[in-house]
């Protein structure tokens, strides 16, 4: 006898919630330097942006706080968390020796199946990079160094290298912006794919280090040329999308 429609259980449809949207937005504002390091974030503008309240902005707020990306100010709102130098220098080492224990950690357990997921990933996101199309290249670059996090199959390294992410993501942002950077980041994940795809545990291990440690190079350059150039005009003078 044939199911209808009506006898399979009904699947709810997942939707991204509307905090979780405004935490992304924000979020994706800080990453692009639309909101910028060291200014106050502009809740007014942002809820006219959004069309939403206060309420659920500052709940994102929080949530952005715990990722180290705003400083919530007492009575005064919330401040963008400026990338220095130094906190780069902390920051990349750290993440650097996670990346490279996660990478042996895959390759010996990896499956078929999720290098072929991770090879797919790869191959989309070489071609976001010869169209120059930065955000969806750098969404794809994530979802790969995840995937190799979760390969690991170590929940103890993911809540460590998790308590890092979002920091990490916006300084790997930050990198990307330079085009001979972008190119070097591209090549890396060629060698990043052939060592995974053949369980090459210790090649990975070092690739993945000195991916991170040329791109740690690459922000203190962007940082260092910031303060030299003067710092950018606040996100109402630039005319921006506040």
């Amino acid at each position: 006898m044939t199911k209808s429609a009506s006898d399979t259980p009904a699947q709810p449809i997942r939707r991204p919630s509307l905090h979780q949207e405004v935490v992304g937005r924000v979020r994706e504002m800080i990453f692009a330097e639309e909101l910028v390091g060291g200014e106050r974030v502009p809740e007014k503008a942002l809820c006219r942006q959004f069309a939403i309240s206060r309420t659920p902005l500052r709940e994102a707020l929080k949530v952005l706080a715990s990722e180290g990306l705003v400083a919530l100010l007492p009575n005064r709102g919330a401040r963008v968390v400026k990338l220095t130098a130094e906190a780069v220098d902390e920051m990349f080492p750290v993440m650097g020796a996670l990346e490279s224990l996660a990478g042996e950690l895959a390759c010996a357990r990896i499956t078929d199946v999720e290098i072929d997921e991770i090879r797919a990933l790869h191959y989309r996101m070489a071609i976001h990079h010869k169209k120059n199309e930065l955000k969806e290249y750098f969404a794809l670059n994530q979802q790969i160094h995840g995937k190799i996090l979760d390969a690991a199959g170590n929940p103890t390294l993911g809540g460590i290298y998790g308590a890092l992410m979002a920091r990490i993501r916006m300084a790997r942002y930050r990198a990307n912006l330079s085009r001979e950077r972008w190119n070097r980041a591209m090549a890396e994940h060629e060698e990043i794919l052939d060592a995974l795809a053949g369980r090459h545990g210790a090649r990975l291990a070092t690739v993945l280090r000195r991916h991170l440690e040329n791109t740690c190079e690459t922000v203190k350059e962007a940082i260092h040329r910031g303060a030299a150039d003067g710092e950018r005009p606040p996100l109402a003078a630039r005319g921006g999308k506040g």
